[in-house]
């Protein structure tokens, strides 16, 4: 496990309200989330209806795109 080198922001009674990690370790661990996230609804809808490989890439093109 790679460990992540953190900076914490504290308030005035030097309690940490805030944390700085660098960018591409939060790229990382945000793509991480969302393969986790991905898969979790997977499960939900296994069983469910399939597409074929037209119908998905329709279907793709026309979700909103995360910017």
């Amino acid at each position: 496990m790679e460990i992540i080198r953190k900076q914490y922001i504290v308030d005035e009674k030097n309690r940490r309200v805030a944390v700085q990690i660098p960018i591409d370790v939060f790229e990382r661990l945000e793509e991480i989330l969302e393969n986790y996230g991905l898969v979790q609804l997977m499960k939900e809808n296994d069983g469910g209806e399939t597409l074929g490989v037209n119908e998905a890439k329709a279907y793709y093109d026309r979700l909103e795109k995360a910017e």
